[in-house]
């Protein structure tokens, strides 16, 4: 079981997470964002940084229900930060709301803190090592177990305060079930790992909630104090370093925290840049106090330390001391499933992203990776997608544009607010018989252009869409349509050349008007005809019609 999962439908393909992994153990795939499972160090850096909760702790709180509803008690190891998480809470406020949720007893992570200090001490005076690295940071240990297993022999075998605290509540009650509580991811995972120690993890997220739901209210008691309480400054940077009673004239004691700086100071030991050095290292930065939960919801790094300084005393828990045999820890190497692509995969890769030359390969680092060779190597693991490289969607997407715009037919002219031309295209050069677009790019409109329509679009904000407009300068005529994008604030003009199309209804015109009217003068010519016809028949019908009646007359007269 991962002690973090991905909401798939939260996750928006940003690649926040990505940029923020210090060792890279994402995988993209149809968008979504995969954690690695070998590969993690479990720091939470993706569940801090996720805009969209897409990544979410492992929540155990039923197990623990589960857990409190047996005969065995259950007693909870809480990690001394609490004090930096509850303000104003001390460990009898914790005790008394613990208990009201069914535990059995709560005890501070200290008390092993205290034992696992001790046998950092004997190591540094009895044993003869060049450098020792705390392993109270289990995603510490899990770097130097996955990416500087070279490095494992420094590493402190000790169990961490957790597992020391844990094993010695079950010393004194045998029967009992463990829980812990603390800001860290890693935990759930160590508890995973190493099992029959802690049989559960809560985060302080999950605490309150659980709290919240059976509506417990902490009590403030900010008068607790116990002077033998030194290790209380164990959830800070240099805290373990301070609880040391004295330090050893051999040895360099230095304090490091965040997954980078680790890995730096790492990579110095690897090049056998460092020796005879006690190293605290902590994965987050200000180390427990700064973890994923307190980072996620309660990042005050000043006021949490000075609420842990205020609440440490100057001597020591008093707490028996179990033999080192008890307390040892075994490290070994954990391997990782990432074969090393052939030089001629990567550059395949980069060529596929656009970087067929070094001066292409920017290194912006916006798909979260340092160096464009590195995301190459990415998508080579499979790992990662050629389209997270922000520079190459942009210049694809640039590309594409501008290629529609170069090769349509219309033209196409962009002004800002000011009427300044902005942008123009090929086929809005030769509508107005321009040669250059820098002869015109930032001047105004009206320069080209009668600005009126330009004017009344930004004015009232109506479209104007396909007017029939006659360029006398150029002899033209255009299909004209405007509009108004709000968000850029930007007017754009679309011009569509009818030239040939107006000549040609104009001929059209002209062919209709000449044909109407040699149809007129030819119906004029034919009533004139039969006009002039009807004339002389009727001239002639008459004189016959007289003929006829002179012959008939006679005839009568006879």
């Amino acid at each position: 079981m991962y002690s973090l999962t991905l909401k798939k439908s939260n996750c928006k393909n940003c690649y926040k997470c990505i940029r923020h992994c210090p060792v890279k153990s994402i995988r993209f795939s149809g968008n979504q964002a995969y954690i690695i499972g070998n590969e993690c160090i479990m720091c939470g850096q993706c569940f801090v940084v996720c805009p969209q909760d897409a990544k979410q702790i492992v929540d155990e709180t039923e197990k623990v229900k589960v857990l409190l509803q047996s005969d065995d008690p259950v007693i909870v190891s809480l990690a001394p930060s609490f004090i930096a998480n509850y303000e104003g809470v001390g460990i009898e406020s914790m005790r008394k709301a613990l208990k009201k949720l069914g535990f059995f007893d709560a005890e501070e992570t200290a008390i092993g803190a205290t034992i696992v200090k001790k046998e950092y001490e004997h190591m540094i005076n009895e044993e003869d090592r060049d450098i020792i690295i705390t392993s109270c940071c289990h995603s510490v240990n899990l770097l130097i177990q996955k990416y500087f297993p070279a490095e494992l022999p420094y590493l402190a075998d000790v169990l961490s305060p957790m597992q020391a605290h844990c094993r010695d509540i079950k010393r004194r009650y045998p029967d009992a079930k463990t829980v812990f509580i603390g800001p860290c991811v890693a935990k759930k995972d160590e508890a995973q790992y190493y099992e029959g120690i802690v049989d559960a993890v809560l985060t302080f997220d999950e605490l309150t909630a659980w709290l919240k739901a059976e509506n417990i209210e902490l009590e403030s008691n900010t008068s607790e104090k116990d002077e033998n309480s030194r290790a209380r400054f164990f959830p800070t940077t240099g805290g373990i370093l301070k609880t040391f009673t004295e330090e050893n004239p051999h040895y360099t004691y230095l304090a490091i925290d965040g997954t980078e700086n680790c890995i730096a100071a790492l990579r110095d030991i690897e090049n056998g840049n460092i020796h005879r050095c006690v190293i605290e290292m902590s994965a987050c930065v200000g180390s427990c106090i700064g973890g994923p939960v307190m980072e996620k919801f309660h990042r005050s790094p000043i006021k949490d330390y000075a609420a842990v300084a205020r609440s440490a005393g100057e001597k020591d828990f008093a707490v028996a001391q179990p033999d080192p045999i008890e307390l040892r820890k075994i490290f070994t190497a954990i391997g990782r499933k990432n074969p090393q692509p052939s030089e001629e995969e990567i550059r395949e890769a980069l060529r596929q992203m656009g970087k067929t030359k070094p001066s292409d390969e920017l290194n912006c680092g916006s798909c979260g990776y340092d160096t464009c060779r590195e995301k190459a190597i990415a998508i080579c693991q499979g790992k990662a997608e050629i389209s997270m490289c922000l520079p190459y969607l942009k210049d694809k997407a640039e590309n594409f544009s501008d290629t529609i715009v170069r090769n349509t037919p219309n033209g196409l002219i962009v002004l800002n607010e000011k009427l300044e031309v902005q942008q123009i295209n090929r086929a809005a050069l030769k509508i107005l018989n321009l040669r250059l677009a820098s002869d015109i790019l930032g001047d105004q409109v009206v320069r080209v252009m009668e600005p009126g329509d330009f004017v009344s679009v930004l004015s009232k904000g109506s479209a104007i869409h396909n007017k029939r407009v006659y360029l006398a300068e150029y002899e033209k005529y255009v299909d004209e349509t405007i509009v108004y994008d709000n968000e850029y604030r930007l007017l754009i003009c679309i011009l569509r050349d009818v030239t040939e199309e107006e000549t040609q209804r104009e001929k059209k015109e002209s062919i209709s008007r000449q044909t109407v009217e040699i149809a007129d003068r030819v119906v004029d010519k034919q009533m004139r005809i039969v006009q002039e016809i009807a004339s002389l028949l009727g001239e002639t019908a008459a004189e016959t019609k007289i003929a006829l009646s002179k012959l008939k007359e006679s005839i009568s007269d006879e």
